[in-house]
């Protein structure tokens, strides 16, 4: 899978309800889902686990984001400094 490539043509949205927490989103659906399924095993095959409050998510650092998938969404956000 070109990760670049998907990562670019996805339409990424910001969560409007949570801008104390800035992130941006995708929802299964809006992009094939062939595409989506395949940069969620990637997530998942290069990844590393980390927790955020009580869960325990499998990210993965691609330039300044990381991506960690919660559901039927693939979320991003940037490297923490």
């Amino acid at each position: 899978m070109d990760v670049e490539a998907f990562i670019e043509a996805a339409p990424w949205r910001f969560a409007k309800s949570m801008p104390h927490i800035p992130h941006e989103y995708i929802v299964r659906g809006q992009v094939p889902d062939d595409q989506f399924e395949a940069f969620v095993q990637h997530i998942r095959e290069h990844g590393y686990k980390a927790r955020w409050g009580r869960h325990l998510n499998t990210y993965l650092n691609v330039g300044e984001h990381k991506y960690w998938r919660i559901g039927v969404i693939i979320n991003r956000a940037a490297v923490d400094p």
